[in-house]
């Protein structure tokens, strides 16, 4: 058994039947996604409410082999893989009932900043919508220079928010 929080985390999400609000669960009551695989006959009796289908589910060889194979192409690409354990992971994130249990990215920044925005909006964006964009990000980085903007990087505002933190130095990411 691969004791690897990152490996067994990704390993986790492909258990069927259990889910990301039940495998976040599962972490919070016993401390690591390594520890869920590595006592998974004992959760009945530790976790109340786990079911003998959760033990069968979590008995899964090919979920450990694709998890592998998933880290193979993080590594070959110089991704992050940040697990719910990882200090970097979005503390804000984590508190959340469904929070993935693995993040991917690429690139650097403090997800943990004191000053997070998040931007979403309609794909459709007016002319009105890209200017508050602009103007409103462009006077935020005056007063808090060190916010860190979050977005999808759909086409539409999205776009527009990441180009303006772009052009006021702001840090930028994008949520796929």
């Amino acid at each position: 058994m691969n004791n690897d929080e990152r490996i067994c985390s990704i390993a986790l999400t492909l258990c069927p039947g259990i889910g990301h609000i039940g495998a976040k669960r599962l972490i919070d009551g016993i401390g690591s996604a390594a520890g869920v695989f590595s006592q998974r006959k004992e959760l009945p009796e530790l976790l109340p409410g786990v079911s003998p289908t959760i033990v069968t589910a979590l008995d899964n060889p090919a979920a450990f082999l694709h998890a592998e194979h998933e880290m193979e192409f993080v590594e070959k690409n110089r991704l992050t893989c940040l697990t719910l354990k990882d200090e970097a992971y979005p503390s804000r994130l984590r508190e959340c009932e469904d929070a993935p249990i693995v993040l991917f990215f690429k690139g650097h920044t403090d997800f943990n900043c004191l000053r997070v925005i998040n931007m979403v909006g309609t794909r459709n964006a007016t002319e009105y919508g890209k200017q508050f964009c602009v103007d409103f990000l462009r006077d935020l980085s005056s007063h808090y220079p060190d916010v860190l903007v979050v977005s999808g990087l759909a086409y539409g505002i999205d776009i527009h928010a990441h180009r303006a933190a772009l052009a006021n130095n702001l840090s930028t990411v994008a949520v796929l």
